[in-house]
């Protein structure tokens, strides 16, 4: 649809919408997994696509997005529900007897809106919550028990690892300080904390200076990186030949994993010179690219400036 680049799924826009799932090349007979169903957003527009004999997979670790995924599918023979993290989709498609047979998987990264929208989930800067920032708060340690157990040294190191945050040992003493002294209760708290330990007239003005340390403590307590570096060595092997996988991420870190391990699977294996290896035996390309790097357009980030830092990479397995 012409110039319409968002749905709006109550208060939450599916970025790249179109995009991501026009460059899926949706077979009506096809299997397809949304590994991150969010709000079902991407859903709503691959479901219609499918025919009798199609088959949705949604998956993801928040209760919240399940119990949405159920409110809408529960009752869909063709639709499957699955919660958990997307790393663990190795073993349902085993147990589903559907290894190698996936002709598409949309992977949408990072934070949904609605989880930075209610503060009750912990992710907020801007509004008061509790310090856990769990995805699934059933499982796991939330914010609060990790930052009794960590040390200054190892909370640096998540903030410039997690966030690229140059002020990283400032704020990670200020944090750890403050919760010591008991001054940190919400994420409010955090928030005013970080932004304290960052000079003024350093401080970035069109972003808010506790952004980069509140991506660094979710991508921590949730191990988001772990489980995408767990996902990128196998998706090859859940896809039929000619299967196609689309990414879209929201930071650098994640691009970074995403687009360096795409580029892997596209060429050749380097041999060294002078081995007495046939063409036919050398090591061939599993992937091949399809969408090297496209942005969200113009119209898109006025509608929805957070959709500004998104990018969405494609690639189809050929071998």
């Amino acid at each position: 649809m012409a110039g319409v680049y968002c749905l709006k799924m109550g208060s939450h826009y599916t970025v790249l919408l179109h995009e991501s799932i026009d460059a899926l090349k949706i077979q009506a007979a096809g299997c397809y997994i949304d590994a991150t169903y969010g709000r079902g957003g991407h859903a709503a527009l691959l479901r219609p696509q499918l025919g009798p004999a199609g088959r949705l997979i949604v998956v993801d670790q928040d209760p919240h997005a399940i119990a949405d995924a159920e409110a809408k599918y529960a009752q869909d023979p063709q639709v499957t529900i699955l919660q958990g993290n997307f790393a663990k989709i190795p073993a349902h498609l085993r147990a589903l007897g559907l290894w190698g047979q996936v002709n598409g998987i949309l992977f949408d990264l990072g934070v949904s809106s609605p989880q930075l929208d209610e503060a009750a989930r912990g992710f907020s800067f801007m509004r008061a919550g509790p310090l856990d920032m769990r995805m699934d708060n059933a499982c796991g340690q939330p914010l609060s028990e990790r930052l009794a157990g960590t040390t200054v040294a190892e909370l640096t190191r998540i903030l410039y690892d997690y966030g690229e945050e140059r002020f990283a040992p400032k704020i990670a003493a200020a944090i750890l300080r403050a919760w010591q002294e008991g001054a940190l209760q919400t994420t409010l708290d955090l928030s005013k904390c970080v932004a304290a330990a960052i000079p003024a007239h350093l401080q970035d003005r069109h972003k808010h200076p506790a952004t980069r340390t509140f991506q660094a403590l979710r991508l921590w307590v949730n191990q988001e990186l772990e489980s995408l570096e767990a996902i990128l060595q196998c998706f090859p092997d859940l896809l039929a030949i000619g299967g196609r996988v689309a990414w879209i991420s929201f930071h650098s870190l994640e691009d970074r994993l995403i687009k360096n391990r795409l580029q892997y699977l596209s060429q050749p294996a380097a041999l060294p010179r002078g081995l007495p290896i046939l063409e036919a035996d050398r090591s061939l390309p599993r992937m091949q690219m399809c969408i090297k790097m496209q942005k969200p357009s113009a119209t898109e980030i006025a509608e929805n400036p957070r959709s500004r830092s998104a990018i969405l990479r494609v690639a189809e397995r050929i071998g």
